[in-house]
């Protein structure tokens, strides 16, 4: 199964504000954060527990998602920890994971997570433009991201980072220049968000007024496949491309690129984008790669290759088990 994440959805809790796009309640599914005290935390650790075999559970973590984490009230955070602690201690799993604005981490809360067996910060980054960041009401800068990023990894932490994709104000050229400076800050992992205009939101009354326009699926999908390209190619994880599928947030959504498919659009995406620069020219071609990347290197409905023929180039694919995920060998047939 490999990593796996108990995840404790805590909306909204710990932001100063609600930014332009942010409607947390339907994203995560979840309407309130769990109740003081150790039960629910608990709870969700041993459901989670009599799942994995022991090579999982060392691997998992407790995830607090949702809010910003080291902003909420800290009688309630240290509960939380405490619970989350005790759990990894009783079940063996890996450690907490938590998810916090870049302007809410700070020496003295650091060491607050260090001391109840947290392993990981994701910040919500989101864009590193400035003006983006103002005019979706982030509250903080892209100096802050450095900041945090700094301090979380001095502590030992791995950082993750997260940024969001079709902002309003932003544009592919921002988007793509924010993962560049992600990969100056060295982070392990990071998440990769298409905007999606949510009922309640800023952004749904800017749409509605014309004062936005959100990214089209064939819009978001070659610029995440290119983000895919640069932020994989320093070396960093990445997590997760696109909403989790949900029914709530397809029965809601208003606007923007959201397909409970998305990572796999972008990487079938991907592909073909290196195809195409790899390939010496029109003509038949064999090209071997993992099984496991078949259908996604075929495309949607064979989309790819029916691209691929309309440019001149008449590709094969050819199960090759000894290459890695994501490589493959071109031969001309």
């Amino acid at each position: 199964m490999g990593h796996a994440n108990i995840s404790i959805f805590v909306p909204h809790l710990g932001c100063p504000r609600q930014c332009s796009f942010c409607e947390q309640n339907t994203i995560t599914g979840r309407r309130q954060a769990p109740p003081p005290g150790q039960a629910d935390v608990l709870a969700a650790a041993e459901l989670a527990a009599r799942s994995l075999d022991d090579a999982d559970r060392a691997q998992a973590e407790i995830a607090f998602f949702g809010g910003s984490f080291t902003a909420i009230d800290r009688a309630y955070m240290l509960n939380l920890l405490a619970a989350a602690r005790e759990a990894v201690e009783r079940y063996g799993f890996r450690g907490i994971r938590c998810s916090t604005r870049p302007d809410a981490v700070d020496g003295e809360v650091l060491d607050i997570l260090l001391a109840h067996r947290v392993t990981a910060v994701e910040l919500g980054a989101q864009s590193m433009d400035n003006g983006v960041l103002a005019a979706n009401r982030r509250g903080h800068t892209a100096e802050d991201t450095r900041r945090a990023a700094g301090l979380i990894q001095s502590a030992g932490l791995e950082l993750g980072l997260q940024m969001m994709t079709g902002l309003y104000q932003s544009t592919p050229e921002k988007d793509l220049a924010t993962a560049r400076a992600f990969v100056e800050l060295h982070p392990a992992t990071a998440r990769i968000y298409p905007t999606i205009v949510l009922p309640g939101t800023e952004l749904a009354e800017l749409w509605r007024a014309g004062a936005y326009q959100p990214q089209t699926l064939e819009e978001a999908i070659p610029l995440c496949a290119r983000l895919l390209d640069i932020l994989e190619g320093a070396g960093i994880r990445i997590i997760r491309v696109g909403l989790h599928a949900s029914q709530e947030v397809e029965e809601k959504r208003l606007a923007g690129p959201y397909h409970p498919a998305f990572r796999q659009l972008a990487e079938s995406e991907r592909i073909l984008q290196r195809l195409q620069r790899e390939l010496s020219g029109p003509g038949a071609y064999q090209v071997e790669i993992h099984p496991k990347d078949i259908s996604t290197a075929l495309g949607q409905g064979r989309r790819n290759l029916a691209r691929l023929e309309e440019l001149g180039f008449w590709v094969r694919f050819v199960q090759a088990p000894g290459l890695r995920r994501g490589e493959f060998r071109i031969h001309r047939a």
